[in-house]
Order: structure tokens, then C-alpha cells, then sequence
């Protein structure tokens, strides 16, 4: 008897004790992994690293950093890394473009990995940035270097769905926010616990520690456990102790790489500062960009009304760059396409607020201009560091008022060199007529200008630094002029001399303005009198239709498409010397519509609406002129009146007369001759043609026993175009109708007929007219031969 054949084992028939046994080796393995690396980390002190691999981290991470090309490390990272590897606090400062937030990803990815963090544990580490661009930003970076770890990593920014949020909120174990929304998921978010969140990262620190998001921190820390590691990076940190001690940070590690460079901004940044008239700022800015149309550059302004009126003015300026604007009213969507559009282009404008002031990588920017001052140094800093970025070159440009040259004293103590440079005179030009002129044909465009006006002075009058921004010493009447405002807004609140002048003689008793007034001339007193005596109802006689041309539109309106506006009653706006009551110049511009050769005043809404319609002002608008031009090229009426002293010279007015009439004559006599002889060359022609097509018919018919049908040829030139309708169809001949003889009779014509007809091509005769099918049948039996 044979012995038994044993079969191969397939792999689920393994017995229970091999899986067990494979998995208990692969955990034995692990632990020892775990192990290894952590007593790597700790002996680890990082003196004389270069580079990633040198580092204490996971096969994981150091894939992911190959793949996304970080290879060398930055000075923070070199001195951050293994402190936070380690647990510690760091507190970390570096300049822009240092590489700042490999400094925080990295020890994320490391700890939670050696904690051996899943999905069922939570959310594990808090990244909070100020802005959406920004948590952008870090999210696409944490992305590329942990695409070989397990963590599931989510961007938790404003401008979303907060539905779609809430539902993958619950698998995140690391989360880039803004501090808003964050706080909004930890009131709406049924079910979110922080409990057991390990790490908090605050990138660019001292400004999400800074008013704007006091309360908001405070809300989310409050929420997290005491026991947890925290990371704090930015190119300006903060040292205060109360900030500190808000955090809850345990004795941490303060890195400040660049504290004892010479500059607090980039070696390869060239600074240069310009000293220029407030009216002149917008006329600089539209030079200097038409002058550099090859570049790529950021200009930095106070507020969101002033970035969208600037934009919208240069797009119709039509400067020669590509212009795109950025500021923190736009849709999320909006934002997101316009900072992959400026990062893709080579050459681009973008106008912006702070908002893109901090960490945002935009590859390969030239100049960095800020035509509005920052509040202080430290934005400065900020804002230039867009450019020369990685050690590579850039330049920046501030715009300084008279009244703000104090600024570069703040900079100076801050170790930020700045130069001050001047505008070539060559180069200057006024944009001021273009502007109101944009401003007048759109009222929406003027209604941008104005809360561009107010915003601006809004922005300076909240600054904290009152040595350098004065509202008071500013040109504001000239500004409002410069942007193409027909009036200067009135502001309200603004502490001048005319102001505390105007409420001292608000508060004077009434007797004694009485008599101040009766120390006035005769002619204001009547003046005075006759205003002072106006009824409600004569105002109500004088009312006026309202439209956007007449002064009621002087005053600032709420536009229905705009922006909601949050600024309260701080400022208003009014027509400078503009009073509803008394009828003034300044009625003429804004109730009159100028056309070539024509004024039409507007005084209702049908002329407006009139004045709307392109075929309107076109009847409206005088006629062409036709003219004619000489042999030298100079353009002349069709009929012009000599000069009266030459008319003299050349005789009297009788013999002018008939030389001209002679002359007259004789081209005409002329003319008249070429005609004929033309005329005389066509009809020679045609016969001539007749004759050659007859004598091709007569040789075609002796040379075929049958007939065929004939395909006339259309002739070329002159007879053909005779011969031509005026569709393009060749027309028969129009033969002239031949008149009866005297000696001819009725049958004598119809034999003629019918022999002009053979002559001319092949005549099926019928004995009667047809009746009936085959009769037709017959006829058509003859034509086909």
C-alpha cells in the first residue's frame, strides 16, 4: 500500500497558533522599534545635523520628506526639531521664508506616531493659523510630507460647509483651523471632545495672540487639557509673561535664530522708503507699475474698500499687467483661485490687505509695495517677507506721508535697514481727470471711492503710534480730489482747529452769537434773515427729483448690491459747501449731461433714462461731416469758401464765373466722348460674340446625325457681365422684339419665330397643347430623343 500524498497547505488553513505566533512577532518587533527610536530621540542633541536623514524620525516621515524634495535643514529647524522631539515648549522666531513650518509638521507627524495614534483616539494635535490662506498653506505641506503615515489630517477653515465639517471632525486626528471656526465647531459640533488633544501649535503667534483673537484663544484653550505640549512660531515672538501664562506653556525653550543678525529681515531684501504727498500716492502707484509690467508684485493697502476701489480703477486705467485683488470679504472659493493664480503667474499685480501678510509662499516675487504705512514694525516685517524668500533676492517700497516719516525711527530700532530713495520727474504722471471721469460715468464706482475714503480714514485713526499717523495733518480735501471725488467728505469726529472752533461757537450763549452776528456786514445779516425765515414748505416747493446726478447723491448711500457695512456711524461723508437748502454751483456739474456740440440739462427721469439708451444719444449727437483729401494727404470740407482777398486777385466775379462754367463744360464734353467710345467697344464686342456662338451651333449641327442638347458657354469680360443678373445667373440675351414688316402676315411672324428658335438651340414641336398623361408621356419621350 502506498503511502499517503501530504497536499501543500493554503494560506487560511494554517493552524490558529502560526497566526498568533506571526502576530506576536510583528508586535515584539515594533516595541523594539518603539523603542529604538525613542532612546535615539533622547540621546539625540543635535549639534552638526545638516540634513533630514540625520534626524531621530520614522521611515514614514523621512519618505515623505524625499518625495516632497526637503532634503537640507534651516537653521530653525535644526535647533527647533530635536527640542520638540524631545516634548519640550518651543517657542521659535526666525525670519520670513526660514522655513518655519517644517519646524512644527515634523515633530507632529514624530509624536503621534510614537504615542501610536489612531482613528479611535481622536483628535490628537490643534494647528491654529490666523488666516484661511495660510491654513491652506500648512494643510498642503502637511499632505505632502505625511502621505506615508496613517493619520487622517482635515482643514477646518470658514467659507464651508459647517455640515460636512462636523461630520469627518470625528475621525481627524490632526486638524489645521482658524481660530473662529474652531470655536464655532466646539459650540455646534455635537459630540467634539479636546480632552485628549496632545499638541497645540500656534503659527504666527503674536498675532493670533493679539487682540483680534484674545477672546477667541482664550475660549479654545479653555478646552483643552493642561497636560499637552505647545508650539509657537513666528518671524516676531512674543516674550511677555501674562501671554505665556495664558497658554499654559511649562518652562519653554526660546529660539530665536536670527536675534543676533545685523537685520531682522532677509540678507537678500533691498528696502527703500519714498516720501510722498497723500493726493500723489494713487499717481506714484500707476507709474511705478507702468514701468515695471514684467514683474510680479504685491501691494499692501489698510483696508478692504481700498484694495477693491484701486483694483477696479487701474482694470479700466488698463495699465499692461495683470491686476488681481485679495481681501477678507471675498468668498473662500474667490480667495482659493486667486492665490493659485497669482502663485502660477510670472507676471501679476495683486492688491491686499494683511491678510496674505503672513506666511503665505508665493514663488518668485520682485517687489513687495505697501502704499499704505503698517500699524508698526513688526507688520512691516511681515508684509516684506513675501519676497526673498529661501535666501533668494526682492525688493520693497513703502510709501511714508510727510507726517509719517517718524515711522522709519520704529524700524530702525527694530535693526530693519531702509533707504530713502525719490520719483524721477520723467516718470511722474497724474491719473486724477481719469479717475473722476470713471467715477462720474459709474456710480457704483463712486460709491466704492467713497467708503474707499472712509475706510482709509477710519484705519489711521484707530492707529495706536499717534506720534506717526495724525488724521488732523492730513491733506484730506486734496485726497478726496486725488481718488476722483467731485467733494471732500466731511469727517466726523475729526479734532482739528476748524472743529474745536465750530463747537466753541456751539456752545457760546445765543445772545452772544447774536451780537457776533449783528457785528457782520449788512449784506450776510440779510442772507442770514432770508434762510433763517425758509419754511418746511418752501423747501418741499424746491424738491427735487432724486437720481444718481442730482446732490442728493453727494452723501454717502447704502448701495443695495454692496457689502454690508459694519463701521457703524463713525464717519459720514457730505459735499464739502454743499447745503440741501441753498442752491449752489454745485448743482451745474451733476444736473447737466454734456455731449459734443450740445448741453442737455436733466431734469427728470425720463430724460435719465433717455440718456441711458445708445440710440438716444446718438440722435442726439450732431451729424458727420464728409471730407475729402488732397494729394498730399491733408483732409478738406467737400465744399470750402476761397479766401475773399484771393477771390479779388484772381478778377471780377462775371469772368470767374464763365471760366469756370467753360472748364466745367469741357470735361463734361470730354467725358460724355470716352462714354460713347466705350459704349461703342461693348456693343462691338457682343457681336462679336453672337457671330462666334452661331457659327460653333451651325458646325455642331452638321457633325452629329442627332441632335443633342446644347450647353451654352457663359463668356468672359465685358459681355458676360452684361449677360449676368444680379444674383449671378446667366440671364438670355435681351434680344430687341423684331417689328412686323408691312408685307408680312400673322403666319409669317410664327415661322420666323420658330426659325429663330431652331437657331438657338432644339424645339420639340406639339401638334396641340397636352391633356392628359400621355400626351405629357409623348412630349417627354420627343425631348429625350
Amino acid at each position: 500500500m502506498p503511502p499517503p500524498v501530504r497536499l501543500p497547505e493554503k494560506k487560511g488553513d494554517r493552524p490558529a497558533h502560526t497566526k498568533s505566533a506571526a502576530k506576536k512577532l510583528k508586535r515584539k518587533r515594533n516595541a523594539e522599534e518603539f523603542q529604538l527610536l525613542e532612546t535615539r530621540v533622547q540621546e539625540f542633541d543635535g549639534k552638526g545635523v545638516t540634513a533630514f536623514s540625520e534626524l531621530p524620525l520614522t521611515k514614514q516621515t523621512l519618505a515623505g520628506l524625499h518625495k516632497a524634495h526637503f532634503k537640507t535643514l534651516t537653521d530653525i529647524q535644526r535647533k527647533a526639531i530635536p527640542l520638540a522631539l524631545k516634548g519640550r515648549d518651543v517657542l521659535g522666531a526666525a525670519k520670513t521664508g526660514s522655513g518655519k513650518t517644517l519646524a512644527f509638521l515634523v515633530p507632529v507627524l514624530e509624536i503621534l506616531y510614537r504615542k501610536k495614534w489612531t482613528t479611535m483616539d481622536g483628535l490628537g494635535a490643534l494647528i491654529i493659523s490666523p488666516t484661511r490662506e495660510l491654513a491652506t498653506q500648512i494643510f498642503d505641506v502637511l499632505r505632502k510630507i505625511g502621505r506615508e503615515h496613517t493619520f487622517s489630517a482635515g482643514l477646518v477653515i470658514g467659507g464651508k460647509k459647517l455640515k460636512d465639517e462636523q461630520e469627518a471632525l470625528h475621525r481627524m486626528n490632526i486638524v489645521v483651523c482658524t481660530p473662529g471656526r474652531m470655536l464655532q465647531h466646539m459650540d455646534q459640533t455635537v459630540g467634539l471632545t479636546l480632552d485628549n488633544v496632545q499638541m497645540l501649535v500656534l503659527d504666527e503667534a503674536d498675532r493670533i495672540l493679539d487682540m483680534g483673537f484674545r477672546t477667541t484663544l482664550d475660549a479654545i484653550i479653555e478646552n483643552l487639557p493642561k497636560e499637552r505640549q505647545s508650539l509657537l512660531f513666528s518671524a516676531t515672538q512674543t516674550k511677555s509673561v501674562s501671554e505665556l501664562a495664558r497658554l499654559g506653556l511649562k518652562d519653554p525653550e526660546y529660539i530665536a535664530v536670527h536675534e543676533a543678525a545685523a537685520s531682522a529681515t532677509p540678507t537678500g531684501l533691498d528696502q527703500f522708503y519714498m516720501i510722498t504727498p497723500l493726493p500723489e500716492k494713487l499717481n506714484t502707484l500707476f507709474a511705478f507699475l507702468r514701468n515695471h509690467l514684467q514683474l510680479k508684485i504685491v501691494v499692501f493697502m489698510s483696508s478692504c474698500k481700498q484694495v477693491r476701489f484701486v483694483y477696479e480703477t487701474f482694470r479700466q486705467l488698463h495699465i499692461g499687467i495683470p491686476l488681481l485683488h485679495l481681501h477678507g470679504k471675498q468668498k473662500q472659493s474667490a480667495r482659493i483661485d486667486i492665490t493659485a493664480k497669482f502663485s502660477a503667474a510670472k507676471q501679476s499685480c495683486l492688491f491686499s490687505t494683511d491678510v496674505v501678510a503672513r506666511g503665505l509662499d508665493f514663488p518668485a516675487v520682485d517687489w513687495v509695495i505697501q502704499l499704505d504705512a503698517p500699524e508698526d514694525a513688526d507688520t512691516y516685517i511681515h508684509r516684506v517677507g513675501r519676497t526673498a524668500r529661501f535666501e533668494k533676492t526682492g525688493k520693497a517700497l513703502l510709501f511714508l506721508c510727510p507726517s509719517e516719516e517718524k515711522f522709519t525711527d520704529r524700524l530702525t530700532s527694530k535693526k530693519v535697514p531702509i533707504n530713502k530713495v525719490g520719483q524721477k520727474n520723467s516718470k511722474k504722471q497724474s491719473i486724477q481727470n481719469q479717475l473722476q471721469g470713471l467715477l462720474f460715468k459709474d456710480p457704483e464706482l463712486k460709491y466704492l471711492g467713497q467708503k474707499a475714503f472712509v475706510s482709509y480714514c477710519r484705519s489711521i485713526s484707530v492707529q495706536k503710534d499717534r506720534e506717526v499717523f495724525k488724521l488732523e495733518d492730513l491733506p484730506l480735501d486734496e485726497y478726496a480730489a486725488s481718488i476722483g471725488l467731485l467733494g471732500a467728505p466731511r469727517i466726523k469726529g475729526l479734532k482739528s482747529v476748524d472743529a474745536a472752533k465750530m463747537k466753541e461757537i456751539k456752545n457760546a450763549p445765543r445772545g452772544l452769537r447774536a451780537l457776533e452776528g449783528a457785528s457782520n456786514d449788512e449784506g450776510e445779516g440779510e442772507a442770514r434773515n432770508r434762510k433763517e425765515s425758509r419754511t418746511k414748505y418752501d423747501r418741499m416747493v424746491e424738491r427735487k427729483n432724486i437720481n444718481v446726478l442730482t446732490d442728493h447723491y453727494a452723501n454717502l448711500v447704502q448701495d443695495d448690491r454692496a457689502e454690508p457695512d459694519d463701521e457703524g456711524d463713525f464717519l459720514t461723508v457730505k459735499r464739502s459747501g454743499y447745503d440741501p437748502d441753498i442752491p449752489g454751483p454745485a448743482e451745474t456739474p451733476s444736473r447737466t449731461f454734456k455731449i459734443p456740440g450740445k448741453e442737455i440739462i436733466i431734469d427728470s427721469k425720463r430724460k435719465e433714462k433717455m440718456l441711458k439708451s445708445k440710440k438716444e444719444l446718438v440722435k442726439l449727437k450732431p451729424k458727420g461731416t464728409k471730407l475729402i483729401f488732397d494729394d498730399e494727404g491733408e483732409a478738406h470740407q467737400i465744399y470750402e469758401l476761397q479766401d475773399e482777398d484771393k477771390f479779388r486777385e484772381a478778377g471780377p466775379a462775371e469772368i470767374q464765373r464763365r471760366k469756370f462754367l467753360d472748364e466745367e463744360g469741357q470735361r463734361v464734353k470730354e467725358a460724355d466722348i470716352g462714354d460713347r467710345q466705350l459704349a461703342k467697344e461693348k456693343r462691338k464686342e457682343k457681336r462679336r460674340i453672337q457671330k462666334l456662338r452661331a457659327a460653333e451651333e451651325e458646325a455642331g449641327m452638321e457633325g452629329s446625325d442627332e441632335d443633342e442638347v446644347r450647353v451654352e458657354l457663359v463668356p468672359y469680360g465685358d459681355a458676360a457681365y452684361d449677360q449676368l443678373g444680379q444674383d449671378g445667373d446667366v440671364e438670355e440675351e435681351s434680344q430687341p422684339k423684331r417689328q412686323k414688316k408691312w408685307f408680312e402676315d400673322d403666319e409669317g411672324m410664327e415661322r420666323a419665330k420658330r426659325k429663330a428658335q431652331k437657331a438657338r438651340g432644339r424645339v420639340i414641336e406639339a401638334a396641340e397643347a397636352p391633356e392628359d398623361l400621355a400626351d405629357l408621356e409623348t412630349l417627354a419621350s420627343g425631348l429625350i430623343g
